[in-house]
């Protein structure tokens, strides 16, 4: 009879928040924060879930498209540069991170279309004369 129902037992093993939801962010952390940072007086037990799964996705999603600017450029390594690339050649990503500054992330290469030479309508003719 002892033994049964309350407390830890000897044999278990902890299991993080963070791998109960299949997540590699942090869920611990977050709620951390969330308590500290005094957005709420109460903070629900789902919340930092939640975000840490949000935060997640996005820098997946992030990292993913920066890996691929990468990859455009002959590189191996994700620099600045590749995230900002990422970034605002993606629609919804420069949508949201549309006022963010990227320290040494440089700006997309753009020629207005008025600048751009002329191209003539010669013909064989035009040569000839």
């Amino acid at each position: 009879m002892a033994g049964r129902g309350k407390g830890k037992t000897a044999g278990k093993k902890a299991v993080s928040r963070s791998a109960k939801a299949g997540l590699q962010f942090p869920v611990g952390r977050i709620a951390r924060y969330l308590k500290k940072g005094k957005y709420a007086e109460r903070i629900g037990a789902g919340a930092p879930v939640y975000l840490a799964a949000v935060l997640e996705y996005l820098t997946a999603e992030v990292l993913e498209l920066a890996g691929n600017a990468a990859r455009d450029n002959k590189k191996n390594r994700i620099v600045p540069r590749h995230i900002q690339l990422a970034i605002r050649n993606d629609e919804e990503l420069g949508k949201l991170l549309g006022d963010v500054t990227i320290a040494s992330g440089g700006v997309l290469p753009n020629i207005h279309a008025v600048l751009l030479p002329k191209k003539s309508k010669g013909g064989k003719g035009e040569e000839a004369a």
